[in-house]
């Protein structure tokens, strides 16, 4: 069983690297193909693919989207999506080595002394 020392310089090695991530993005990216209708051929031909940032937007319950338009912003938007999805694992660590720790604390003699309760004054009367 993990100490309370170790738990907090766990928790603080987290929070260094949460601190430490420069550039994030929520989303995911999506090919698109645009079907494109060409003079003396019956079927469309399949144009693409177009590379779409798409992420949903909680506060209007709409899904964003944006073209991206170079190799380098797909790249860029693939470092940003990776560092986001590691900030998200960051904060379940951080969450379970917190109750851990909470945890550790209650169960330490004397984290469960019982609470003062504040006494009715002799001026008053129950109810």
């Amino acid at each position: 069983m993990a100490t309370i020392q170790e738990l907090e310089s766990k928790r603080d090695a987290v929070l260094q690297q949460m601190r430490s991530i420069r550039c994030m993005k929520r989303g995911s990216i999506n090919e698109q193909y645009l079907k494109v209708h060409h003079r003396g051929i019956r079927e469309p031909i399949a144009r693409g693919p177009y590379y779409v940032l798409s992420r949903h937007e909680p506060r209007t319950g709409k899904t964003v989207s944006r073209r991206l338009t170079s190799k380098e912003d797909v790249e860029k938007a693939r470092t940003d999506i990776a560092a986001y999805q590691h900030f998200v694992a960051l904060c379940r660590e951080f969450q379970e080595l917190t109750e851990m720790l909470g945890e550790l604390e209650v169960s330490l003699p004397g984290a469960g002394a019982e609470k003062k309760r504040r006494r009715l004054s002799s001026n008053k009367m129950p109810r």
